[in-house]
């Protein structure tokens, strides 16, 4: 019995002393495995915050929906980064995936992965635009989208029409953006606004204003007329009254419309001969509108010629050659000539002024030479 007890109490301490190996033995893989960790992690952080391997800022672009393994794959094959899994890691474990935004980015010279996702996720990509004014025509925002030739492709499929395109700033992040995309996006624009303007218009115009084209081509002209944006409403008063009386329109963007077809712009009056030419666009000659918008009006101007002021004015003169000066109405012709006159005595004692402006400069340049030269006889 006492060698039976004797065998039993070796054989729990061989046990526990197995248990006790066992368990050493594990926390030392654990130990070791924390270690193994903690080295890998710093390894892994010391290459994410080291300086990269770009030798100069470099244009990188992330396309729509990419993931961000897909771009840390590229960003290493265009010299980036220095190691993708690296970046594809830090990037999950940042929680960064989702705010990687789609666009042309500049990645510095010897930015370190930490940069370049920053970079990525936290700056606005670089902004591309093309600007169309209010007024312009057709054909020149046609090639204001051609000339854009860093940050659009492909080809327009045809000129678009007049008055089809919204005046606005147009922006796009994707230097792959085609330029027919964004010709789209200007005329859908205009097709909104110009439904807008027409759902919503002062009905007392049906008369005389019976269609949305219409509309958009007395806004044209309107817009042509005045730079002065609170002088819309009160211009398209002008344009309708005298088309209710039957008188014409008389308007001279349109006369140098029909001259140049918006192909260029002509920043003067007409010539008699212009006056007196039989185009569609000849609104001394013809009766009622033409047969389309001359130019883009914006938004508001649309808006403002669907709403036009209630008034009896026939005409309207500028007040001086400043443009942002505006214009004098009358609803006589004896008002309007008086108005003329005031316009070409504003107009002739400007140019007297900047003559006399001119000569002065003039002037004192020969005194400045004459002394330079010795000469003292002033």
């Amino acid at each position: 019995m006492a060698a039976r007890a004797e065998n039993d109490r070796r054989q729990r301490r061989k046990r526990r002393n197995g248990l006790v190996a066992f368990g050493n033995a594990l926390l030392s893989i654990v130990v070791l495995g924390i270690i193994a960790a903690a080295g890998i992690a710093y390894f892994g952080y010391q290459q994410y915050s080291a300086p990269g391997p770009a030798k100069a800022d470099t244009a990188f672009i992330v396309d729509k929906d990419s993931g961000l393994g897909s771009v840390a794959i590229r960003l290493e094959d265009q010299g980036l980064i220095s190691n993708n899994f690296i970046f594809s890691m830090a990037g999950r474990l940042l929680k960064k995936s989702g705010d990687l935004k789609p666009g042309q980015f500049v990645i510095p010279a010897n930015a370190s992965m930490a940069d370049v996702m920053d970079v990525l996720t936290e700056t606005k990509p670089v902004e591309f635009f093309v600007t169309v004014p209010e007024g312009e025509t057709s054909f020149r925002a046609a090639e204001r989208i051609r000339l854009a030739s860093n940050s659009l492709t492909g080809e327009l499929t045809a000129d678009p029409p007049e008055g089809t395109i919204l005046p606005g700033r147009y922006d796009w992040t994707l230097p792959t953006e085609t330029r027919q995309s964004v010709l789209d996006q200007m005329q859908a624009r205009m097709k909104d606004a110009l439904d807008k303007a027409w759902a919503g218009r002062d009905t007392s115009i049906d008369d005389v204003i019976k269609t949305p084209h219409d509309l958009l081509t007395l806004a044209s002209l309107v817009e042509r007329e005045t730079a002065v944006a609170s002088e819309h409403a009160t211009v398209a008063s002008v344009f309708i009254n005298r088309m209710r009386k039957g008188m014409r329109l008389q308007t001279d963007p349109s006369v140098l419309y029909g001259i140049t077809l918006g192909k260029t712009m002509l920043n003067r009056g007409p010539t008699t001969k212009e006056l007196r030419a039989e185009t569609p666009y000849n609104t001394y000659v013809i009766t009622g509108l033409p047969p389309g918008p001359i130019a883009n009006p914006s938004a508001d101007t649309l808006n403002a010629t669907a709403h036009p002021e209630k008034t009896n004015y026939l005409y309207f003169v500028a007040r001086t050659a400043d443009p942002q000066q505006g214009h004098a109405f009358a609803a006589t012709y004896a008002e309007h000539r008086k108005n003329v006159a005031a316009y070409r005595q504003a107009v002739k004692a400007q140019e007297a002024a900047d003559d006399a402006e001119a000569a002065a400069a003039k002037e004192a340049l020969e005194a400045e030479q004459a002394e330079a030269a010795g000469d003292t006889t002033q």
